[in-house]
């Protein structure tokens, strides 16, 4: 059952939702095609199918989750937003760590790559969001645990990256990498007019094996390890990116491209590295600080 935090011990602290974000949220997802928040066998079977998806590839989509005639004011949100957004161009290799010359040249960990795109972080989403409605509405947090099939859940508590939009324009991309939380769930909001595809290897490795052999194939160009999928906008995508290394291929053209991304883990409490956070959002707070090292596996990040 998804864990509802809202204490002082676990620090962890969510808004709590009105009955008009619940009422915005329920709108803006197509309940008719995805009965996410009602009980009953059509519920059951898509969780079936997703959980099938994600076992077998690491992620599942949802076409269209979000209606076509609202996505709209999905894009002005993210429009008025963007000012925010922390642009940063530097290199970095697939786990966001210095580099280490004590290792082989081809090791991943000495791997680095141009990042060239922007995040907007958690706190530009206040009670007035639709991304914020929508990762706070009761129905949406369980049933993405009942499609991961995890008995662990909770809201990421980073208080900068539980929700944000990634913004990304010409010539930006996002280079191979793995997530810090183990769960992401990204939204298609709008493409840009060319490029952005979603590159990556599926469960390439595990809570305790970094599997560097079969990075550094993918790393390679080695296309059988490799799955591209495009996402239009109001796709859902429930994807396990801590395991998955992934990409984003650069984008074309004037209009950039906006996907929000909603974060959950399997331990409460859990925040980004300073390190990461600093590079993704342009600061750290003291929370990231204190919480740093703070994790049940042991994966370089």
């Amino acid at each position: 059952m998804f864990r509802q935090a809202g204490d002082v011990a676990s620090g962890l602290f969510f808004l709590e939702e009105s009955d008009s974000m619940r009422k915005d949220a329920g709108h803006f997802i197509d309940t008719d095609r995805y009965p996410i928040g009602e009980a009953g066998s059509a519920r059951d079977a898509l969780i079936a199918d997703l959980r099938a998806a994600i076992e077998r590839e690491g992620c599942a989509v949802l076409k269209g989750f979000v209606r076509a005639e609202r996505l709209g004011e999905l894009v002005a949100e993210s429009d008025r937003v963007a000012i925010h957004g922390h642009r940063n161009f530097n290199r970095t290799n697939p786990y966001f760590t210095k580099d280490r010359p004590d290792l082989p040249a081809s090791h991943p960990l000495r791997r680095f790559y141009d990042r060239s795109n922007a995040f907007v972080p958690a706190d530009n989403f206040g009670p007035e969001s639709i991304l914020r409605a929508i990762y706070e509405w009761p129905a949406f947090a369980p049933f993405i645990q009942a499609a991961l099939g995890e008995d662990r859940f909770y809201r990421y508590a980073d208080p900068l990256a539980d929700v944000i939009v990634n913004l990304a324009e010409a010539g930006n991309g996002f280079p191979w990498h793995f997530d810090t939380n183990n769960y992401t769930v990204t939204l298609a909001i709008q493409n840009a007019e060319a490029g952005g595809d979603f590159e990556y290897s599926p469960h390439l490795r595990s809570p305790t094996d970094e599997n560097y052999a079969g990075v550094e194939a993918v790393l390679d160009g080695d296309s059988s390890l490799i799955r591209t999928l495009h996402l239009e906008p109001g796709d859902l995508q429930i994807f396990k990116g801590r395991y998955s290394l992934h990409r984003v291929t650069p984008m074309e053209g004037a209009r950039a491209r906006y996907v929000a991304i909603f974060s959950f883990t399997e331990e409460p409490g859990m925040v980004g590295s300073p390190e990461r956070t600093r590079q993704l959002y342009g600061r750290v707070l003291p929370v990231h600080i204190e919480r740093a090292g703070l994790r049940r596996d042991t994966l370089v990040d």
